[in-house]
């Protein structure tokens, strides 16, 4: 799970991401739509949370862009405007919930995976490889039906090995989903995240193999 967080207030910008990538998966923060569309351009993401009020204009100016996006990520709108009218113009532009300030953070977050749920209704949201089963909706992975415990980066890459099954994954398409944009990242740190779960799996019997393909990237498969 990748998101994208746009909020140029230097106190909840980083709360935000913080809360979502504990919550969620991995977060990215910019601070402006410029920044925004740089981001959308280069990474996939699953759900996007944006402020209306931002330095270079308003965050619904963004949501005809992502409307054209596939997959199309979700869109959480959050902004201090309340009035109805406000609401009815970001719900129309494509946003898929509304989020006015101040909120809870246990009402953010549950905002925030109904819309991804919803999303997954029309998406995949199990996958199945061999007698690996991975739920997007719940981030768990399973192994004939009981579950994994998985740090989050290996989580993160088994999640876009997964949702991509019996394709190639490539290498860039792995870092951005366990890393973020500050991120620094060794060489060799994906071939030594994917090892360790390679291992992670087999230990507890999976039968579901994560083949390398030299150059490339990764392919989840089932070998049987």
């Amino acid at each position: 799970m990748r998101l994208l967080v746009i909020e140029d207030d230097g106190q909840l910008g980083p709360w935000l991401q913080s809360e979502l990538a504990g919550a969620l998966g991995g977060a990215d923060l910019v601070t402006t739509l410029d920044e925004a569309l740089a981001a959308i351009s280069v990474r996939q993401f699953d759900l996007i949370v944006v402020d209306r009020r931002l330095p270079d204009g308003d965050g619904v100016e963004l949501l005809a862009r992502l409307k054209q996006l596939q997959p199309r990520p979700g869109v959480l709108v959050l902004t201090a405007l309340d009035d109805p009218n406000d609401i009815a113009r970001a719900l129309d532009a494509g946003a898929d919930d509304y989020l006015a300030k101040p909120f809870e953070p246990i009402e953010l977050i549950a905002r925030a995976k109904a819309v991804i749920r919803r999303l997954q209704l029309d998406q995949r949201g199990r996958v199945t490889v061999a007698n690996l089963m991975f739920d997007s909706a719940s981030r768990m992975a399973y192994v004939d039906g009981e579950p994994l415990v998985i740090p989050r980066r290996e989580l993160a890459l088994l999640e876009a090995l997964a949702r991509r099954s019996g394709q190639v994954v490539l290498r860039d398409t792995l870092e951005a989903a366990a890393y973020g944009f500050d991120d620094e990242i060794q060489s060799n740190a994906i071939d030594a995240h994917i090892s360790r779960l390679r291992k992670r799996l087999r230990d507890n019997g999976c039968l579901a193999s994560i083949k390398p393909l030299r150059g490339l990237g990764y392919l989840l498969c089932d070998t049987r």
